[in-house]
């Protein structure tokens, strides 16, 4: 079981919002390649997809991987609107018009209650 663990660890790849950022700006995606040694990469990191952020040992790889499901899945998973708090909000039914109408319906019940103590 710590073996499958291990392979998770080390296939995995820069995060969904890591790479919209890199493409973005692209003073974040050359921090990003800066962490690296040149000389540890394939290619000494020429050939690089900014969707994947995986490195090729030459061009025609990368043009094979960006033709791949993977890299299509990926740019399409990066097309889609990142999850905010918000729509997590909206999700289980507390958006802005249904505040408002619970912030009425206690102000009614406050005044109720002033009611019935008078």
């Amino acid at each position: 079981m710590g073996s499958i663990r291990r392979l998770k660890t080390k296939r995995r790849t820069r995060d969904l919002d890591q790479v919209k950022a890199d493409l973005k700006s692209p003073r974040h995606l050359a921090l990003h390649k800066g962490t690296k040694a040149a000389e540890d990469l394939p290619a000494l990191g020429t050939f690089y997809c900014i969707e994947c952020a995986k490195y090729f040992s030459d061009s025609h790889n990368l043009n094979e991987h960006r033709r791949g499901k993977n890299h299509k899945r990926r740019v399409r998973m990066l097309k889609e609107e990142a999850h905010t708090q918000k729509i997590s909000d909206a999700a289980v039914g507390l958006g802005a018009d249904n505040r408002r109408s619970q912030l009425t319906q206690d102000d009614a019940s406050n005044d109720a209650m002033k009611d019935v103590e008078r």
